[in-house]
């Protein structure tokens, strides 16, 4: 039982961490990173696809992606919706063949703003982890309550509880951080 409600916990921390790292991926640093497309859909003969399954695409330098259709005739929409993705703010060049976005430098004030939407990302998985805590000491009660668990063993679990919370609290501000630093390098 005991085992059962930490491993709970665990998977719902992982399950936090993940979606921050992931979330956290998609704020631009000021350098290319293919991560911040992974939100991009495209329409495609009538149903939205992600921009990675239409077309090829790479970092070509440290201030430029490329992206190369796999149909040509998806290059206008392709151009339409990254144009239209204000997330972003970069202005993609079609070359013909290939679009180009040339990733700008960002301003003493975006930077901010992404670190504050970082910091916020970071607030939204720790509570997201708390609930979890709350959720596992409910349980830990519960157990007392009903005669499944001595008192010394439900205090324990609850101390168990709090170590586990504590470690992925620990962790998630690790990960915002690091993004926060590179975020105001420059």
């Amino acid at each position: 039982m005991e085992k059962q409600v930490i491993e709970q916990l665990e998977l719902a921390g992982e399950t936090a961490l993940e979606s921050l790292r992931s979330a956290l991926s998609r704020i631009r640093t000021g350098r290319a990173n293919l991560g911040m497309l992974d939100s991009i859909r495209v329409d495609y003969y009538g149903s939205k696809s992600p921009l990675n399954q239409v077309a090829s695409l790479t970092v070509a330098d440290p201030r430029l992606i490329t992206i190369k259709p796999f149909d040509r005739s998806l290059m206008g929409e392709i151009e339409k919706v990254l144009r239209n993705a204000s997330d972003l703010g970069i202005t993609p060049q079609n070359d013909g063949e290939k679009i180009l976005l040339p990733i700008p430098p960002l301003t003493e004030e975006r930077r901010r703003e992404f670190t504050k939407i970082a910091k916020q990302k970071g607030e939204e998985a720790k509570i997201s982890v708390r609930n979890a805590r709350r959720d596992a000491n409910d349980e830990a009660k519960k157990l007392e309550k009903d005669g499944d668990l001595p008192e010394d063993d439900a205090k324990k679990l609850v101390d168990q509880v709090q170590k586990v919370t504590d470690g992925f609290v620990k962790q998630i501000d690790d990960v915002v951080t690091k993004k926060e630093k590179e975020i105001m390098e420059v």
